[in-house]
């Protein structure tokens, strides 16, 4: 999975035009469908320095969160982790796949709509770390933050009867959406996308679990 990262990454570095040209494509789209409000609401946000803060921490909190949680799965829940875990597999081979073919440039690239990094301004080592060769800068489309923080919250749901938990796990993807706008890192489509990839990538798990289960009955029963 790393090394075909990679890969989509070389595909994109020398596409940073098309990239941008995608980005007024998603704007033009946003527009047209009456919800091109990321920079109206990040204004209001940057007039309350405290929110900036929060907004920032729960964007960064994203890596804690994912593999903390698959982490646990595997642990306490072993025998569900297989489900979860291809699910992210999945859902990251369909990005990976979007990310080649449709490089986007974040909001945060575009201070010309009105758009502002926060991560930049108030959080500098995490957004010198996204601007590294790790990070793909132009895989805006979808929002992995937004999918797997919102597969986190099915699993924690799934897996846990206690409703303070249960209730906490159902506003992550909520907060991690309005976190990827607030920042300027993701357009609302991208979180809408991310949304729709993970769920056809927990589909595609648990069809494939669903398989296992029975070509086990079957070859049981021969």
């Amino acid at each position: 999975a790393a090394l075909l990262y990679t890969l989509v990454r070389g595909l994109t570095d020398d596409r940073v035009t098309v990239a941008f040209a995608n980005a007024d494509r998603v704007i033009s789209f946003e527009r047209a469908l009456g919800i091109f409000v990321e920079p109206g609401l990040q204004a209001a946000v940057l007039q309350r320095e405290f929110l900036v803060d929060v907004v920032n921490a729960v964007y960064i909190a994203y890596w804690p969160i994912v593999v903390g949680t698959l982490g646990w799965v595997m642990l306490r829940h072993p025998g569900h982790y297989p489900l979860y875990r291809n699910a992210v597999l999945a859902s990251g081979a369909i990005s990976l796949v979007i990310f080649a073919l449709y490089p986007l440039a974040p909001p945060r690239f575009l201070p010309e709509h009105g758009f502002v990094d926060t991560i930049a301004a108030n959080s500098a080592g995490y957004r010198d770390f996204n601007a590294s060769a790790l990070v793909n800068e132009y895989a805006a489309m979808p929002s992995l933050h937004v999918g797997w923080v919102l597969l986190v919250s099915i699993a924690i749901m799934n897996l846990v009867r206690r409703a303070a938990v249960r209730a906490t796990a159902a506003l992550l993807p909520v907060a991690m959406f309005a976190a990827i706008v607030l920042t300027g890192n993701h357009y609302i489509v991208d979180g809408i996308a991310g949304g729709a990839v993970v769920l056809l990538g927990l589909a595609t798990a648990t069809a494939l679990r669903r398989r296992r289960a029975t070509n086990a009955l079957v070859e049981r029963d021969a």
